[in-house]
């Protein structure tokens, strides 16, 4: 199981957006027949600022493979405001 810790900086559009934005990849991961409990993906906001953390897990190379292969993950990861380096996984 590999794991991963993103963190990002709030900065543009609403928090609905961003929240919608979020609920929607999370929706795409556990409805993808082949990444289907194979992919953790959670969200949490810093209460002290504007940051979230983001936590992901994969259970193995041919699941972070398949993320990287769908159209979800390219939106999502080509949304302005994301690191690509902090999601190329």
């Amino acid at each position: 199981m590999k794991h991963f810790m993103i963190k990002y900086q709030f900065a543009n559009g609403t928090t609905e957006e961003w929240h919608r934005e979020i609920e929607r990849f999370i929706a795409a991961l556990n409805s993808d027949p082949e990444l289907k409990g194979k992919i953790s993906y959670r969200c949490m906001k810093n209460r002290d600022d504007s940051s979230y953390y983001h936590l992901a897990a994969a259970a193995d190379e041919q699941a972070i493979k398949t993320l990287q292969a769908r159209d979800f993950f390219k939106h999502y990861t080509e949304r302005p405001g994301r690191s690509p380096a902090a999601m190329s996984w």
